[in-house]
């Protein structure tokens, strides 16, 4: 078995948002690829579908300060991945 991916602490600090705004009871985030896909049913993704992708918007909003638009295709292209997420998100932030 591998060792489980490095994470950077805004990954990590993302991910343990994630999960607990998604409620996603048994997934640990610091398990989680930094390069998995986050929708879809990728064999090292997580497997999220659009309403998830609406609770992250808002945990994002709230915690982040950045407005993710749906009709924005660099905020679409964000949510490939943790790493892309947390890239976008940290590239944006206010304050």
């Amino acid at each position: 078995m591998s060792a489980a991916p490095a994470l950077s602490a805004d990954e990590l600090l993302m991910a343990e948002r994630l999960v607990n705004a998604l409620n996603l009871e048994g997934v640990v985030p610091a398990t989680i690829a930094p390069e998995g896909a986050l929708f879809g049913s990728h064999s090292n993704g997580l497997g999220l579908d659009s309403i998830d992708a609406l609770e992250i918007a808002l945990m994002i909003q709230q915690h982040y300060g950045v407005e993710l638009r749906s009709d924005d295709q660099e905020a679409r292209a964000a949510f490939a991945s943790l790493r892309s997420l947390t890239n976008y998100v940290l590239a944006r932030r206010k304050g």
